[in-house]
């Protein structure tokens, strides 16, 4: 049985926004009574050979908020995500809207502040962003009610965004076939990610979940919305039948075949930024590269 109120009669406009080179989907969600919006997991393009930065996934975001006469009010990111780096602050100086992440951004940054050796004037604070969440915080979106669910275990900051009869789930859980994200980042814990995955599966079967990423596994088609019901009964790694234990296993064995991904460099010093590009002490924007650091 869940413990948080979900009321699956509020249907939320939702417009995906698929990013082939770090497979990530972000989303806008409107309120079409209100016109009001958020974003959820933007994406900044970057052509980390080259060293430039562009906006090109960005833009069509904009587009999209500005064509139908929408107000941005919330850019709300799922976690500090390792494989693509946050167009939060580009969105936000073009369109407004406050940035919002968990409060647990603190333990990330303090974290990689260290790694990435970045000294006393980054604050440790997560006063980058404009919210901080806890589990359950509520916040409206419009007259959207949206709630928040902290599912540590991918990364300690991990929350799913539930709004109407849809949740964003950033890496907490993948489509069916895809399973669910790695634990080995610092910070994440095999068994943290399987409590988490089960307070999702908790939520009624009819909700609509929305990933943050796909892979499309076998060669199918991208896919990013699925429902509950389904991974409850079809999810390779948590669905019918798989336990705790044997999850953790399959985790612990999994993650240690995996790469690192290509831009976890850049995207976790911009990242913990809520977007924003560090800079040197000439003010020229600028990334570290820690050997043998991660």
């Amino acid at each position: 049985m869940s413990n948080y109120n979900v009321d699956l009669s509020i249907k939320p406009e939702i417009k995906a926004f698929f990013d082939p080179i770090t497979n990530t989907i972000s989303y806008v969600i409107s309120d079409l009574v209100s016109k009001a919006c958020a974003v959820i997991d933007s994406v900044l393009d970057i052509d980390y050979a080259a060293g430039r930065i562009s906006y090109e996934h960005a833009d069509l975001i904009i587009n999209y908020i500005t064509s139908k006469k929408l107000n941005l009010e919330w850019i709300i990111e799922t976690h500090v995500h390792a494989d693509h780096l946050s167009a939060a602050p580009y969105l936000q100086e073009k369109l407004g809207g406050k940035i919002g992440i968990s409060a647990r951004i603190i333990e990330v940054q303090n974290v990689f502040g260290k790694i990435f050796n970045e000294g006393t004037d980054f604050q440790r604070d997560g006063s980058q962003f404009d919210a901080l969440f806890e589990d359950k915080d509520q916040y409206k979106i419009g007259t959207l009610e949206a709630f928040v669910i902290s599912t540590p275990g991918h990364t300690p900051a991990c929350m799913v965004h539930v709004i109407g009869n849809a949740a964003f789930v950033g890496d907490t859980l993948f489509m069916p076939d895809g399973g669910s994200a790695r634990a080995d980042f610092p910070g994440g814990d095999a068994g943290e990610l399987y409590d988490s995955i089960q307070k999702v599966l908790s939520l009624p079967e009819e909700l609509r979940l929305f990933m943050c990423h796909d892979y499309g596994p076998g060669g199918r088609d991208i896919q990013w919305e699925t429902t509950v019901k389904d991974e409850k009964n079809y999810n390779i790694h948590v669905g019918v039948g798989q336990n705790k234990d044997a999850f953790i296993k399959l985790r612990i064995e999994r993650d240690a075949t995996l790469k690192v991904p290509n831009l976890i460099i850049p995207a976790l010093q911009v990242n913990m930024r809520a977007g924003e590009i560090p800079s040197d002490d000439e003010g020229y924007p600028v990334l570290r590269v820690p050997i043998n650091g991660l």
